[in-house]
């Protein structure tokens, strides 16, 4: 059963770390740089692991993941849509300080018209991926990109030396075609296609990745590698659902349409046993112990998604919007077994990947993440769990966590949450707590002055 990281065990076990810290330096020895592999899943619920209370199926792979390492229960994501939060992971910032991070997501392609050629993550622009392989890290992402598209941006184009998947925001599982019918696979930055179901063909890429890797052995650079899954996002297809592919009409309402809890439950299915071949793929290459492993999800789940006890769901700023699982290994270093209340978010599994990476940051883009690895591996907590302030803002919501209170303004209405007795938000505690209520407000507007404009309101895109 999992246990909670006690003040005793944060004091014992940093000095434990400074002993060994210590004795290496005396010693002579460097300690090698971990391998780092970021797993992304895409619309996973906060509830949709069998670990975070899933109740009608099992995800096993997912769930020894978490019983190796710390599972946090209060995690978030950067934004409750996924091109403003892979913006945030890659760049370490928040959304709203780039331009691509303000899409609520990103348009396909031929949808953008002239603006495909402005409109994505500048390659200029220092990235998790650019930076470590500055730092000689070998660097690949596999699998979903969403931050604009060829020839002016893509993954290659932002640090990655290898990329095979797709640029926009969903394609079908089966013939990889995007929701206006054009297909979307890629290898680097040519076009490709390919036969097979895409969580499947993700998996295949990535256990090839690491096999290479583990043939090369210490002499070998370091690898980070981002696998970025499509599941459990829509279209509604499992491993065997190929007669639902060929019925697939174009457009939103045909990529979104039909689904079960059945049909949900494969596909989650399916994304864990493909964790498990590539956690697998590690122990098979002697890699498992000398690597980083980050599992999370880009935002809150959709219409099947598990995201009790939480309120809202994708595109709400409420908690189930915003909510995600998040479960972090790295054997020999971070605690094993453990259940961590430390609040975190999107753009701390960048600082964490840096500092593990020994890594720095680019000074004239500093982050907005904190690094936890003093949480993970049993020494000072990054800051005390209810010390922290993040802040999100779509294109009508705006919220502002800060310890146990929660601000919101869902377009309509202002509310003071008390996440501390009332994690389902119903209860609104602004008159019974006006000096928080306002304390929040205004450094929200704080925040917003610091970062871009809101763009115009424009009909909204459900990707």
């Amino acid at each position: 059963m999992p246990t909670k990281i006690t003040r005793r065990e944060f004091v014992s076990a940093t000095v434990a770390g400074a002993a060994i810290a210590a004795g290496s330096k005396l010693s002579g020895v460097q300690t090698r740089r971990p391998n780092i592999l970021f797993i992304l899943a895409d619309d996973l619920g906060y509830g949709d692991l069998s670990c975070y209370g899933r109740p009608d199926y099992q995800t096993s792979n997912l769930d020894r993941l978490a019983s190796e390492g710390v599972r946090f229960v209060n995690a978030y994501s950067a934004a409750p849509v996924c091109t403003p939060t892979r913006c945030a992971f890659i760049t370490g910032r928040y959304p709203a300080r780039t331009r691509v991070g303000l899409e609520e997501p990103l348009q396909e392609k031929s949808i953008l018209g002239d603006a495909v050629e402005t409109l994505g993550l500048p390659p200029e622009y220092p990235t998790v991926a650019s930076l470590l392989k500055a730092n000689g890290y070998e660097t690949a992402l596999i699998g979903k990109w969403h931050l604009g598209y060829p020839p002016n941006f893509g993954p290659v184009q932002s640090g990655f030396e290898e990329f095979f998947g797709i640029m926009s925001g969903a394609v079908d599982f089966f013939t990889h075609k995007d929701m206006v019918g054009e297909g979307d696979l890629y290898e680097g930055k040519i076009p490709v296609e390919r036969i097979g179901y895409l969580t499947n063909m993700l998996t295949t890429r990535a256990v090839e990745y690491i096999s290479r890797r583990g043939e090369r052995g210490i002499r070998g650079r370091p690898f980070y590698l981002s696998l970025h899954y499509t599941a459990p996002h829509w279209p509604w297809e499992g491993p065997t659902d190929v007669a639902v592919s060929r019925a697939l009409g174009r457009g939103y309402d045909g990529f979104t349409a039909g689904g079960s809890l059945k049909t949900y439950a494969e596909m989650m299915k399916s994304l864990d046993e493909g964790i498990g071949e590539v956690l697998r793929a590690l122990t098979k290459a002697n890699l498992d112990r000398s690597t980083l492993v980050i599992f999370t999800s880009d935002n809150g789940g959709e219409r099947f998604s598990y995201n009790w006890p939480f309120r809202g769901q994708k595109f709400s700023l409420f908690e189930g919007g915003i909510r995600v699982p998040a479960i972090v290994r790295w054997p020999g270093r971070v605690l094993a077994g453990r259940v961590s209340e430390q609040t975190s978010i999107t753009m701390d599994w960048t600082a964490t990947i840096l500092a593990a990476g020994q890594t720095k940051s680019d000074p004239s883009f500093p982050l907005d993440g904190d690094d936890l690895l003093p949480v993970m591996t049993g020494g000072r907590e990054s800051r005390a769990t209810y010390d922290r302030t993040f802040f999100w803002r779509n294109s009508n919501q705006d919220a502002v966590r800060r310890g146990h209170w929660k601000y919101l303004n869902d377009g309509t209405r202002e509310y003071l949450f008390d996440l501390a007795i009332d994690q389902r938000e119903q209860a609104d505690f602004r008159e019974q707590n006006p000096a928080m209520f306002d304390q929040l407000r205004n450094e929200f507007q704080t925040w917003q002055s610091q970062v871009l404009p809101r763009p115009p309101a424009r009909p909204p895109r459900v990707l």
